[in-house]
């Protein structure tokens, strides 16, 4: 058997946050080394308990949850309570956890084990602002190098921002980090709304999550019926995007997904257009290439790929 894949999940929880974590935990083929909460779409002091109910949602206590970032590098805190709740998780009566924080920070805990592992053994998979990942490459520009790749929920191009018309959130939360990430040298996956807005919660995909009969099962269903509610009403769509899972989907099957290498560099100087990624899909100019973007989903394929591995927990 292959070894197992070592990942840090770095997260703020978040309805489709859960489902990305699910499914990596739902995953054999995946070690999570850890979780780390940032602030985002709701405050710190919820993303860290929400992550912490979903792994025993999961059964897996087992698991290391870390604090990270309370707030962005420069800006103010913008979060997102009208699309995920008060709670972050608002849908499933979820109850209390009682697994606890471990006490070191996030960043720390980045630092530590990308410098501990073999160098190119350990991925990051920010789905959230990229707080905690900046901090840790300016604490510790030696771990640029040891990262195998960083696979990340945010941006967008062709279907341009949904926090702004140019931005997407996890960018615009924190654009000076997504700029020094972008800037790491670290090779790096995007999955940007261009993707994830192909990939739909309809109702019969989140009915097959339902039919399952178990608490996981039930709980995801219950998750998207309420988080789906708001890209319905904005776009018109069956369902709304499910954009975080798309990050450990790659993973697992990146034949599911069609994209490109090309240049992201992420706008931070201007208020109009703060948190844009500005990428440069034709090749129109002569700056180097720092990402792979990904633009395509085989929709179907995927949420196949979620219905059997959350079948598992």
């Amino acid at each position: 058997m292959p070894e197992k894949r070592k990942i840090i999940i770095d997260t703020d929880p978040g309805q489709d946050d859960a489902v990305a974590i699910l499914l990596a935990l739902g995953s054999p083929e995946l070690d999570v080394v850890g979780i780390t909460a940032v602030a985002g779409n709701v405050p710190l002091r919820l993303t860290e308990k929400n992550a912490l109910k979903i792994c025993e949602l999961a059964g897996r206590p087992d698991i290391k949850v870390f604090s990270g970032a309370i707030r962005p590098l420069v800006r103010p805190l913008v979060t997102a309570e009208h699309v995920h709740g008060k709670t972050g998780l608002d849908g499933p009566d979820l109850p209390e956890p009682t697994m606890k924080l471990q006490g070191q920070h996030a960043v720390d805990f980045i630092v530590e084990t990308v410098m501990r592992e073999e160098p190119g053994t350990v991925t990051l998979c920010p789905l959230g602002p990229l707080t905690n990942i900046a901090l840790a490459l300016v604490r510790e520009p030696r771990i640029a190098p040891r990262i195998k790749e960083i696979v990340l929920m945010g941006g967008g191009f062709f279907e341009g921002g949904n926090v702004t018309p140019t931005a997407e959130f996890n960018i615009y939360v924190d654009p000076h980090a997504a700029d020094v990430v972008f800037r790491s040298g670290v090779p790096i996956v995007v999955m940007p709304l261009d993707v994830t807005h192909k990939a739909l919660t309809t109702a019969k995909r989140v009915e097959a999550f339902r039919k399952m009969g178990t608490k996981v099962g039930n709980a995801t269903a219950a998750l998207l019926d309420f988080f789906e509610r708001f890209d319905e009403e904005k776009y018109g769509t069956d369902g709304g995007p499910l954009h975080d899972p798309c990050v450990i989907a790659y993973l697992l099957k990146p034949a599911l997904f069609k994209g490109r290498h090309c240049n992201v560099t992420v706008e931070t100087g201007s208020e109009l257009t703060m948190g844009m990624t500005v990428i440069d899909w034709w090749g129109v100019t002569d700056r180097p290439k720092n990402a792979t973007v990904m633009r395509d989903i085989d929709a179907d394929g995927f949420f196949a790929l979620l219905t059997e591995r959350l079948g598992r927990l």
